[in-house]
C-alpha cells in the first residue's frame, strides 16, 4: 500500500482544495480518488469509510479522516504548519476561520441561481474589501513579519493565499487597496513548494464552471 495520503472527493475544488493546498505547501505527494457518480459516494458510505456519510475523506496514517477542518488541522500539525505553541495555534485558528468564511462565499458563487448571481458577486467583493482583507492587511502591518503568525509559514498563510487567488479570479484588481497583501501574495507564491503547486499540470483544481455544477450535484444529491 502506498504511503501517500489518498484524497476522496470529486474532481474539483470544493472543500478538498484547501487540503490539497496544505499538502502541496508541505511538499507532500498525494493521490486522488475521484467520485464521478452517486454510486461512487454510496459505495464509500456503505463500506463504512465515511464517519458522517460525507466527503471530503482523506486516508492518512492508517486513518480515514473526515470533516475538512479536522483534516486540515491534522495535516498542519503533522507538517509544522500550525505554529510553535498554543498562542500561535489560537491565532492561526482565528485567522483561518475568517479566511474560510470568505473562501466558502466564493466557492458557492457558481451554484447561485441566475437571478441572484449579481447580488452574490457584489457581496463577495464587499466582504472581501471591507470586512476580511482589511483585517489581514492590519495583521501583517502589526506583526511586521513575512507571515501572519510567528516567523514561519503556517496554514493561515497558505489558506489566505488560496483565497486571495480565488478572489482575484472574481475581480482581478481586488487587492488594489491592500499593498501589504499584494506583497504577501508575491512572497508566499514564491515559496518553492507553493510555486510548484501554482504551475500548470499540478493537482490544483481550476474554478468550478457553472456548466459543471449539475454534474457535481448529481454525485451528492
Amino acid at each position: 500500500m502506498s504511503g501517500k495520503p489518498k484524497l476522496h472527493y470529486f474532481n474539483g475544488r470544493g472543500r478538498m482544495e484547501s487540503i490539497r493546498w496544505l499538502l502541496a505547501a508541505a511538499g507532500v505527494e498525494f493521490e486522488e480518488c475521484f467520485l464521478e457518480t452517486k454510486d461512487d459516494l454510496t459505495k464509500l458510505q456503505k463500506d463504512g469509510s465515511l464517519l458522517f456519510q460525507q466527503v471530503p475523506m482523506v486516508e492518512i496514517d492508517g486513518m480515514k479522516m473526515v470533516q475538512s477542518r479536522a483534516i486540515a488541522n491534522y495535516i498542519s500539525a503533522k507538517y509544522n504548519l500550525y505554529g510553535k505553541d498554543l498562542k500561535e495555534r489560537a491565532l492561526i485558528d482565528m485567522y483561518v476561520e475568517g479566511i474560510t468564511d470568505l473562501n466558502e462565499l466564493i466557492m458557492y458563487h457558481p451554484s447561485q441561481p441566475a437571478d441572484k448571481k449579481e447580488q452574490h458577486f457584489a457581496t463577495i467583493v464587499d466582504k472581501a474589501t471591507n470586512r476580511y482583507f482589511p483585517v489581514y492587511e492590519k495583521v501583517l502591518k502589526d506583526h511586521g513579519q513575512d507571515f501572519l503568525v510567528g516567523s514561519r509559514l503556517s496554514k493561515a498563510d497558505v489558506q489566505l493565499l488560496e483565497t486571495i487567488l480565488m478572489a482575484e479570479e472574481c475581480k482581478p484588481d481586488i487587492l488594489a487597496k491592500f499593498p501589504l497583501l499584494q506583497s504577501f501574495k508575491a512572497r508566499i507564491s514564491n515559496i518553492p513548494t507553493i510555486k510548484k503547486f501554482l504551475q500548470p499540470g499540478s493537482q490544483r483544481k481550476p474554478p468550478l464552471l457553472e456548466k459543471d455544477v449539475p454534474k457535481v450535484m448529481k454525485i451528492f444529491y
